[in-house]
């Protein structure tokens, strides 16, 4: 055995070199294979030295425990944008290279000895994959556990706003329910399945998309809350402005580097065409970038294809107006005087749309708007687009 072990020591660089010769020619994996494939690469020399530790003449301990000592960091980490399939096929294709390079050594090798070395080898790879899935599934289970405490405390504040006000609070429970229900409902299958501690990786894959989907309906059940407590705080009065000095094309410029991931993934261009006559006014620039930020992403979300054009000019002396303009799908006309209300979601020509939509972002617009001492105009056409013009003054007068 300990032949086999200088064998793979001696044989580590030709390993990596065939491996990198079979992941570029495997078109199953593709070019998006291009980061599991750097990261698993890295790993593959202590996965090695693993194996050829374990194949050395040790007393025989618990095989497992010492397999796990001999990995140490030998396993990558999971991240959110790794395909399981993937990791899966690249291991798969470490262990097919190791075999064929010891393949001379194992023909010349009695029976018992080739069947321990193939096992041996088979349990290695498939503890690294199993590694790789426990480490995932550990971490995600944590960013679970932190936006649990977050949801708590929101849930703390919203329920004291809720007492202090019951004003929409039939829509608000409505709109809590969906999301609700499927955190709960999942977070207790995951909870269920992780008390059978299935030791087998495989087992581990179908875990993953139960968290990915408890922590997609968490962040958007976030999303709805925290937008339900920006409306509250409008309608007590403490929302105040921190008014400065603000350049308009830096909250324009930061606005789009913060949206632009979305519409790059539709392949929708926004544009931005602005006066050059001014660039400093007086204003607050976290509620202007937020005004500008909710008009900027809902014309992405309700456009399928063309163009968000940004367009601010010069009106007067003392105001000027900032436009969005998108080719989506516009909004029909009678439902125009109810865009601005809390919770109200246009019908529009496609439902899916409105998947990831609380109703609620032209309404905390329109109020900021109003904030801001401006005002908010829609024009907007069916399979045509909208355009939202919000006109502001130049210097905003403290109260």
């Amino acid at each position: 055995m300990n032949d086999f072990s200088e064998l793979l020591r001696n044989k580590k660089d030709l390993i990596l070199e065939q491996w990198i010769i079979l992941v570029r020619h495997e078109q199953a994996i593709g070019t998006t294979g291009e980061v599991p494939y750097q990261a698993i690469l890295d790993t593959l020399p202590k996965i090695i030295e693993a194996i050829a530790s374990l194949l050395e003449p040790f007393p025989k301990n618990d095989q497992r425990t010492l397999l796990q000592t001999a990995l140490a960091q030998g396993f990558i980490n999971l991240q959110p944008d790794y395909k399981a399939p993937e990791i899966v096929r690249e291991y798969g294709l470490a262990r097919e290279t190791i075999v064929d390079v010891i393949e001379e050594k194992l023909e010349q090798s009695n029976p018992r000895e080739v069947i321990r070395v193939l096992r041996l080898i088979d349990h290695a790879m498939d503890e690294v994959i199993r590694l790789c899935f426990s480490s995932y599934t550990e971490e995600q289970l944590q960013e679970l556990q932190v936006l649990y405490a977050q949801l708590k405390l929101t849930n703390q504040e919203l329920a004291r706003l809720v007492r202090a006000s019951q004003e929409n609070l039939a829509h608000l429970a409505h709109e809590l329910k969906t999301p609700l229900t499927s955190i709960i409902g999942y977070s207790d299958l995951f909870l269920r399945q992780q008390r059978k501690h299935l030791a087998e990786w495989e087992n581990e894959i179908p875990h993953l998309d139960h968290i990915e989907k408890v922590l997609r309906n968490g962040r958007q059940l976030l999303q709805l809350i925290n937008d339900a407590l920006e409306i509250s705080r409008y309608e007590s009065g403490q929302m105040p402005l921190h008014l400065m000095e603000t350049n308009v094309r830096n909250v324009i410029n930061l606005t789009v580097e913060m949206v632009e991931y979305m519409a790059h993934a539709k392949n929708i261009t926004i544009e931005v065409d602005c006066d050059q006559s001014f660039n400093l006014i007086v204003s607050d620039p976290l509620r202007l970038q937020q005004v500008l930020t909710n008009l900027v992403t809902n014309a992405v979300r309700y456009t399928d294809k063309g163009t968000v054009l940004i367009r601010c000019q010069v009106i007067s002396e003392e105001k000027w107006s900032i436009t969005v303009s998108d080719t989506g799908i516009g909004i029909e006309e009678k439902e125009q005087s109810k865009i601005f209300e809390p919770y109200f979601r246009g019908a529009g020509s496609n439902n899916t749309f409105l998947a990831n939509s609380t109703g609620l972002g032209l309404a905390i617009v329109s109020r900021l708007v109003k904030l801001l001492q401006g005002n908010i105009e829609l024009v907007s056409e069916v399979n045509v687009g909208s355009t939202f013009t919000v006109t502001l003054p130049y210097q905003i007068q403290s109260s």
